[in-house]
């Protein structure tokens, strides 16, 4: 699915977590126009810091959410409200795996869930 919005990408950029990012730079590092960005923060799939799109700044983390959330629109033809979903449950499950690692170390290398064990 192709949408007008969508920029040719051209390279790749490895950026630190906590690097300042204008609403042009993230939208220029995924390839996208900023009107798809301010409505991904419209749909609350990312969270900014500033109160005005020209004062957003954004993180490493919000960039690598901006390209999950475009491959989930484009792969799966989710839209923004799906993509927001999808999100959410993902970083859903990845809390609980992060959780049952810890229980799983806690308790020497296995849990057992309704008569299986988890290692």
């Amino acid at each position: 699915m192709t949408d007008a919005r969508m920029l040719p990408q051209t390279s790749a950029t490895v950026l630190e977590e906590l690097v300042g990012l204008s609403l042009s730079d993230l939208s220029r590092a995924c390839a996208v126009h900023a009107e798809m960005i301010v409505e991904l923060v419209g749909e609350g799939v990312i969270a900014p810091e500033g109160r005005e799109p020209h004062r957003w700044r954004f993180t490493g983390a919000h960039l690598h959410r901006v390209k999950v959330a475009l491959r989930l629109q484009r792969d799966l033809g989710l839209n923004l409200a799906g993509v927001a979903l999808a999100l959410e449950l993902l970083d859903e499950v990845s809390v609980l795996r992060a959780q049952l690692q810890a229980m799983t170390r806690l308790h020497g290398g296995t849990i057992g869930l309704r008569g299986s064990s988890v290692r």
